[in-house]
């Protein structure tokens, strides 16, 4: 399974990811985001500074009107953001502006052969850092305030309701200082993640507006640098992938819907096991914790971990299958759009590739964040199954698959693509060429299911043979 949201480990992590929270680390499970010793980060002096006055910053916003109207304190997850960029972004010029429009332009010519799907950005842009946190903060909103409320809203379920009433000055002040260290680990993530990302759509998630393509110029220089290939060429590439996600995302219109709920499904479907709080809490001695060692090794006993549910389980496969199926369908996409224009397509692809799979310092800041991580497992067989469904099929039968969901492929199907690839050829996504056949399918469908559990039933076995 993966990380989990704001500080918190899970213990049914993949060994991967044990290894990348370390005990003796300062990763996941420090609430707050702060090292707080051990031998792998160690305690830094140098940032005591800051981290008083991020603190002092947090506490002065505590009671001011409109300061968090939410489970998470925006204001100080964006203030902190900023201030973790400081003086490193670089203002845009006119000519990196210029190149991203060429590029971009360029790029949709090309994709018009690859792909029956329109154009889907009405603009394309080139952002900052500090722009692409204000553009995607919107976002960020509908995905971590899922699992804010969740975590926040366990502390109170135990209660009693008399308890309840008596404790909800509390209640309310610890929702507030929990909306402060929310705030601050997701400003301190976005920093991060800010510095890294190479265009809106980088880490599978439609995260910018709709209609709107960007790219960062000022990352995708970083990302350039020891490539051997000209920084022009990789610009005209990435604004191919955006192009094509874009497209996707634009003339889906049940994909982003269906992309961003599964994160919110994940989300709701956090649980902890209080019996084994309120366990520990009786054997913690109170003078322990303000030894930093001894509080991060009770951090560290999976205690305070939420468990996984079966509901998280179903929804982590539906966005694992989902996401594989969107970077496959770019890929191949693109692939075909550049063609030989690219020279170095092939080495781009497969380093974006390994990007994605081997969870980059992108992937880990989400996962950490929002609780989960965006690695499309079967990335590789998905775009196997997209190029086969070009060869054998051709690109409108292809593109027809993502009419309607029911129409996708299945994550058994990306393991043994032959007979999904068997049932297109056939005319199985004829029938959602039209959107009245389409719901008329879907309620005939629905129709036969209900009544082949009628006919399950004593005394039917005739209906359900004829």
């Amino acid at each position: 399974m993966s990380d989990v949201p704001f500080g918190f480990s899970n213990r049914d992590d993949d060994d991967d990811r044990n290894k990348r929270d370390d005990p003796s680390g300062s990763g996941a499970n420090n609430p707050f985001g702060f090292p707080i010793g051990g031998s792998g980060a160690g305690f830094d002096p140098s940032q005591l500074g800051q981290m008083l006055t991020s603190l002092g910053q947090m506490f002065s916003s505590m009671g001011q009107p409109g300061s968090q109207s939410g489970p998470v304190n925006y204001d100080i997850a964006k203030r902190l953001a900023r201030q973790q960029l400081g003086s490193t972004v670089t203002p845009l010029t006119s000519g990196a502006q210029r190149a991203v429009t060429d590029a971009a332009h360029l790029a949709e010519l090309w994709l018009d052969a690859a792909t029956t799907l329109p154009a889907g950005a009405t603009k394309t842009v080139a952002w900052t850092a500090n722009d692409w946190i204000e553009e995607t903060l919107p976002t960020w909103k509908r995905l971590c305030d899922p699992v804010a409320e969740q975590v926040s809203g366990m502390w109170t379920t135990t209660l009693p309701d008399e308890a309840k009433d008596f404790a909800a000055p509390m209640i309310g002040m610890l929702g507030q200082m929990g909306g402060l260290a929310f705030g601050s680990q997701l400003g301190q993530a976005l920093g991060q993640l800010a510095q890294e990302v190479l265009t809106s759509t980088d880490i599978g998630l439609p995260l910018g507006p709709a209609g709107t393509a960007a790219l960062l110029p000022a990352a995708i220089t970083e990302f350039s640098k020891g490539l051997e290939r000209p920084e022009s060429e990789i610009l005209v590439y990435l604004a191919a992938r955006e192009a094509a996600h874009q497209r996707l995302f634009g003339h889906v219109p049940w994909l982003r819907h269906q992309v961003l709920g599964a994160v919110e499904d994940y989300a709701r479907g956090i649980r902890m096991d209080f019996s084994a709080i309120e366990q520990a809490a009786q054997n913690i001695d109170p003078m322990s914790l303000t030894d930093p060692s001894k509080l991060e090794e009770l951090l560290s006993q999976g205690t305070f971990e939420p468990q996984t549910t079966p509901e998280q389980k179903a929804a982590l496969e539906r966005l694992e299958t989902l996401l594989a199926l969107i970077e496959g369908w770019v890929e191949v996409v693109v692939t075909d759009a550049v063609g030989d224009r690219l020279p170095g397509a092939g080495a781009l692809a497969e380093t974006l590739r390994r990007r994605r799979a081997t969870g980059g310092p992108a992937e880990q800041t989400f996962a950490t964040l929002v609780g989960l991580e965006l690695r499309p497992r079967k990335l590789r067989e998905a775009a196997t199954l997209w190029r086969r469904l070009t060869t054998d099929a051709g690109l409108e039968a292809r593109d027809a698959v993502w009419a309607h969901p029911d129409l996708l492929p299945s994550s058994e199907d990306l393991d043994n693509p032959a007979g999904f690839i068997d049932g297109v050829i056939g005319g199985g996504t004829a029938v959602f060429d039209d959107p009245l056949a389409q719901l008329a399918e879907t309620e005939a469908r629905e129709r036969r299911e209900r009544e082949g559990r009628t006919g399950d039933e004593p005394g039917d076995e005739g209906s359900a043979q004829a």
